[in-house]
């Protein structure tokens, strides 16, 4: 019997900066060159990386033959910090195109979570032929304008006003709100990413934020509600979605919205967790994510 692959270490994994428009974006990637391209895109939280969004996750997909491609998002990590604020999910999905053409991919599975997750359908429904498929675990912009923010929500809004970041607010936002276990989660992560948070450019001008006041806030947020847009009923592209039941974050209920308004939407729930999925079920989502894509290969 010939012996499994070893699942490769972080230690293979290699770094570089992509020009991506007027850009310059880290990316991380790991795996063969020549496999199925995975584009994984991360969520919005204070000091995230692509690299700890998934921190569980890349050594598992790329052991399985996938070439997985892990952006730091605009205004994360060792990203340009420059958003536009007026019609941020469809600069966060014009990106993840324009990375996919750099990288030469044709069109590639994309990962998200949250943020990226509402990146990711954006892409999907303003250039389909880019998306291979789709797997999105507790996306942002569904459901939004339909309901108050939750207390995750407005924890992640809130971070820079006020006193400004510390490292309590986030210590208390991840392990109040983003997970369902908040005593799973190591100081070292809450330093790592409350060291991320503190960038000068990123205070000034925080990525993820409630819009400015003024009429053209209404446009924003109804732009931000990807439940509102009529392409969602006409989406082709394979998706999965996975929610935990005790998401803080973004309502668990919008997975039932996604799997009865998409025609090939599939939705798995898991209870007892909450909001980062890919890292509270590390393997049973890395099982579903190969299986998923491998599907759709």
């Amino acid at each position: 019997m010939t012996a499994a692959a070893p699942t490769p270490s972080t230690a293979e994994r290699s770094h570089r900066t992509v020009r991506v428009g007027a850009r310059d974006i880290h990316l991380t990637e790991a795996g063969p060159a020549d496999g199925t391209p995975v584009v994984l895109l991360h969520g919005g939280g204070p000091g995230a990386t692509g690299e700890s969004n998934y921190a569980r996750n890349i050594d598992a997909l790329s052991g399985a033959g996938l070439r997985v491609l892990v952006p730091d998002m605009p205004g994360y990590g060792g990203s340009s910090k420059h958003l536009d604020h007026a019609d941020p999910f469809g600069d966060l999905a014009a990106f993840t195109r324009q990375l996919v053409d750099v990288l030469d991919l044709g069109s590639a599975h994309l990962v998200g979570n949250s943020y990226g997750g509402a990146a990711a359908l954006r892409l999907a429904l303003d250039r389909p032929d880019k998306v291979t498929s789709l797997l999105l675990m507790g996306p942002g912009g569904i459901g939004t304008t339909r309901a108050l923010p939750t207390p995750g929500l407005n924890a992640l809004l809130s971070y820079y006003s006020g006193e400004g970041p510390t490292r309590d607010k986030l210590a208390s936002f991840i392990r109040d709100f983003l997970v369902f276990d908040g005593a799973t989660v190591p100081d070292e992560l809450i330093d790592l990413r409350h060291a991320a948070s503190l960038d000068p450019e990123v205070v000034a001008d925080p990525p993820l934020r409630r819009p400015d006041p003024g009429p053209a806030a209404v446009r924003t947020l109804v732009r931000m509600d990807l439940s509102r847009d009529r392409r969602l009923a006409e989406c082709q592209v394979p998706t999965l979605v996975v929610w935990g039941t005790e998401d803080k974050v973004n309502r668990p209920s919008g997975g039932p919205r996604l799997a009865a308004t998409m025609p090939r939407c599939d939705l798995v729930m898991w209870s007892r967790t909450g909001h980062w999925a890919q890292w509270e079920q590390a393997e049973r989502f890395n099982a579903l994510a190969i299986e998923h894509i491998r599907r759709h290969a």
